[in-house]
């Protein structure tokens, strides 16, 4: 699976504006419940309970919150730039400004922890996180997505 079979234009977000982890992980799932035809508070409550085994804020800025979704048809993911960095219990205790959603179906195995890695090898190119940062449009940061993901599968 590739960037672009993750993550669709209407999954991305150049302007998220939150104060807070909770709020961000409130209006992500909100989204994705749009995307997914999930119920919104089943999808918080999924990326809430992973947040309680440990942080998702990777460092650099990054998050990648994540969970596995009951019935759920495949892998999706939401890409979010915010326009204020929030404290997101990262493990280098650094506020996060990128946010890459991933929801998986529950029965997704080895193919979640595969779109993880691709995840994050994706968001642990500076150059890349320097361009997605930098875009102002939603467009932009989608096309940026599609291009640096277009050699590489989830």
């Amino acid at each position: 699976m590739s960037i672009a079979q993750l993550v669709r234009p209407q999954g991305v977000i150049a302007h998220l504006k939150v104060a807070s982890k909770k709020q961000a992980l409130q209006d992500l799932s909100a989204r994705a419940a749009r995307l997914t035809g999930h119920p919104e508070r089943q999808i918080f409550d999924i990326l809430i309970e992973r947040e309680r085994l440990g942080t998702t804020g990777v460092g650099q800025g990054i998050a990648i919150p994540h969970g596995k979704l009951p019935g759920l048809d495949r892998l999706h993911g939401l890409f979010a730039r915010l326009d204020n960095p929030i404290d997101f219990e990262a493990i280098d205790d650094q506020p996060v400004d990128l946010i890459f959603l991933l929801l998986a179906p529950e029965n997704a195995g080895a193919d979640h922890l595969k779109a993880l890695a691709r995840v994050s090898r994706l968001l642990r190119d500076r150059e890349m996180c320097e361009k997605l940062r930098a875009s102002e449009e939603d467009e932009a940061i989608y096309a940026l997505l599609i291009e640096q993901g277009q050699n590489e599968h989830v």
